[in-house]
């Protein structure tokens, strides 16, 4: 059975971001990863950030992916990567230090201001991120690293701003680090047994839970080359 993880002491949110729609990469595609600061108070509701913008709404945004947190610690490692980049670059909504995948479980509920927030699932990278850093291979090199990041549901709608603390409140699955869901999901691909434990979890994004029963019904894991690569997923 695998260890609990240890509770992660408050993260002070180091800033606020939301995006307008605008034009990203060759064929101009509308998204709103291209995320500004935010000061002051900024509402939190059970869709996002008040003002952020979503370009495709199929796969962007919605409850289950209400605010989007990318650790500023990752920023580093991309740089010893020779990737050059500073928040907001993966088009977060906040930023901590401290607190990254291995630190956090699915269903760990957090409060930030007045706001209640939930983690639901961890960021399935897509094509948007190579256009955005005009990389073929990003989207692969951050599945592959496991620095994906992950969202939020909101439990309770609020307001925060920066600088104020992401206290845990709650860890329902201790045992469920993202880091272990993010190896089960892309490396450790066939294990069955974890898999029909991981779709069981009720705090997990349903299109998640799904995925796990897929693979499990399949016996084969899904295509990844059109979110990866293709542009016209």
């Amino acid at each position: 059975m695998p260890n609990k993880t240890t509770a992660p002491a408050p993260a002070i949110v180091e800033g606020f971001f939301i995006g307008t729609l605008a034009p990203l990469g060759p064929r101009q595609v509308p998204s709103g990863i291209d995320k500004k600061p935010v000061q002051g108070h900024l509402a939190i509701t059970r869709v996002g950030l008040q003002g952020d913008e979503h370009g495709d709404t199929r796969h962007h945004g919605g409850p289950e992916k209400a605010v989007h947190h990318y650790p500023a610690d990752h920023y580093g490692e991309w740089r010893k990567e020779g990737i050059e980049a500073a928040a907001p670059a993966f088009g977060e909504n906040i930023t901590t230090s401290g607190l990254s995948e291995a630190d956090l479980c699915i269903g760990d509920v957090f409060r930030l201001g007045s706001a209640l927030l939930q983690v639901s699932q961890g960021r399935q990278p897509c094509w948007r991120l190579n256009a955005r850093f005009d990389r073929p291979d990003m989207a692969i090199r951050v599945q592959k690293s496991g620095r994906t990041g992950w969202y939020y549901r909101v439990l309770e709608e609020g307001a925060a701003e920066a600088g104020n603390a992401l206290v845990l409140h709650e860890r329902p699955q201790p045992e469920w680090s993202l880091a272990r869901i993010i190896g089960l999901l892309y490396t450790r691909t066939m294990d069955t047994e974890s898999l029909q434990e991981l779709g069981a979890l009720p705090e997990l994004a349903p299109s998640w839970r799904e995925l796990a029963a897929r693979r499990i019904a399949s016996r084969k894991v899904e295509d990844w080359s059109r979110r990866l690569h293709d542009s016209h997923a």
